[in-house]
């Protein structure tokens, strides 16, 4: 089931992907990131009080704290993407957050993590989804001037060109590396439910704190329009999250599941093509050719 349960992670997070950029591509927004930290944690929360009181899910002060560092981790991973998405291209930002998944596949062989050694086919589909991934961010970085600036014209908005719209996205990979190969570990000792709900629980108290911040402190107003994007952006999140952490509970296959999972990106592209009206070159279908066939065979090969 772990195949399965990373595609769907795959969609879900891809789906965030659309819907956060359109809640926070708003460049004279200082504050939107917190907003969709806010939207996220709210979401997150419901689904953790509906775990706790229907779904029979136990969760002690023991096991919070165990899983606190890695839900920082990854809840600090998404606030720096979400920053991101007001300088950058949605298929520029997205490939390059989402190459972590080579990095925990690096990290988990190197550590010895994957009991068996993996078959020919295994690696040259690892190579492949990995390769893409980060082709496909290396191909938007260096992308001519004005072929950038003819997407962004079709697209409505303009990006300046600069480190640290690149910088953003590559911390963000850095900490959604540690946060993912952190959980690997953790999920050995920690039931899944369990961890998954002291990570929502977690991020609903971080989505609290943004929300007096920006609201009370700020006095930021409320959109309805930006908020049902947000809102969206943070239903696609919960649920891709939900099935993230039982296809990583499956400590076996992290080697294949997280190239999987991060290739999400693929799909993003894809709707920021098809919704932002970003324009992509040969080049960038060639790098998403490669994973798609990546993630085939990965998952044909454990059927």
């Amino acid at each position: 089931m772990w195949f399965w349960f990373a595609v769907i992670a795959l969609i879900c997070w891809s789906g965030s992907d659309l819907f956060s950029k359109l809640g926070c591509r708003d460049s004279g927004d200082r504050y939107s990131h917190l907003k969709m930290l806010t939207a996220v944690g709210m979401v997150m929360g419901i689904h953790a009080f509906v775990e706790i009181v229907f779904g029979g899910v136990e969760l002690s002060f023991k096991t919070f704290t165990a899983y606190l560092p890695v839900s920082m981790l990854y809840i600090a991973s998404m606030a720096v993407g979400y920053l991101g998405l007001r300088f950058i291209e949605l298929s520029i930002s997205s490939p390059i957050c989402n190459s972590s998944g080579a990095l925990v596949a690096v990290l988990t062989l190197i550590t010895g993590g994957v009991e068996n050694t993996l078959k020919p086919l295994a690696a040259a589909a690892v190579t492949l989804v990995c390769a893409g991934v980060i082709g496909l961010g290396l191909t938007e970085a260096s992308e001519d001037d004005e072929l950038r600036r003819a997407r962004q014209d079709a697209g409505n908005y303009r990006y300046a060109k600069s480190m640290l719209a690149i910088a953003i996205p590559i911390i963000y990979c850095l900490l959604d590396a540690l946060g993912t190969f952190a959980d690997t570990r953790v999920l050995t000792i920690i039931d899944e439910d369990s961890a998954n709900t002291a990570y929502e629980l977690t991020f609903f108290a971080v989505g609290l704190m943004c929300l007096i911040y920006t609201v009370l402190v700020k006095k930021e107003s409320i959109v309805p329009k930006k908020e049902s994007l947000r809102y969206t952006g943070a239903l696609f999140e919960t649920i891709g999250q939900f099935f993230y952490i039982y296809a990583l509970s499956d400590t076996g296959h992290v080697v294949y599941s997280a190239p999987i999972i991060s290739s999400y990106c693929v799909a993003s592209v894809l709707w920021g093509r098809i919704f932002l009206k970003e324009r992509l070159s040969v080049k960038h279908y060639l790098c998403i050719a490669a994973v798609s066939v990546g993630v085939i065979m990965l998952g044909v090969m454990d059927l």
